[in-house]
């Protein structure tokens, strides 16, 4: 079933997350830049809390989360531990709002478009869990490459 891959997926998606940012061993280096990278593990960390949180959060999990995207690339020094913290406050809303959805509920269309184009729900959700990935690569790159 199409949901409980989901599911799946956002959980090892975000418990990776959660494993990259903690292994961070300088915690200014979540925060570092270099010339040809550009968006720093600590934003990019932010930007998928606020995604997430606001598509999944606010208009399937009608949560009242209030999405301030230009602070996700602005904010900066924000401690690791707060990130992690944001982290799992963010799985786990995931986890209980894809567990109140039904097959129903995800072959309907989402609330707002996107894309300029109406999609079902079904497909935004696997269309953020492959957002979900591509940041979690950079992320894992953006350590490997400035946390020495």
């Amino acid at each position: 079933m199409i949901l409980d891959t989901l599911k799946q997926l956002y959980k090892r998606d975000l418990a990776k997350l959660y494993t990259e940012i903690a292994a961070y061993q300088d915690e200014a280096n979540l925060w570092r830049v270099d010339k040809n990278i550009t968006n720093c593990g600590g934003n990019l960390c932010l930007h998928l809390i606020g995604n997430l949180n606001h598509y999944i959060g606010k208009y399937l999990g009608q949560t009242n989360y209030v999405r301030q995207r230009a602070l996700e690339f602005s904010a900066k020094n924000i401690p690791q531990a707060e990130l992690l913290k944001q982290v799992k406050a963010t799985s786990a809303m995931i986890d209980e709002t894809l567990n109140q959805l039904t097959i129903g509920d995800i072959k309907k269309e989402f609330p707002i478009i996107v894309f300029e184009e109406k999609m079902t729900v079904e497909f935004f959700l696997v269309h953020l869990t492959t957002h979900l990935a591509y940041h979690l690569g950079q992320i894992n790159y953006h350590r490997r490459l400035l946390d020495k």
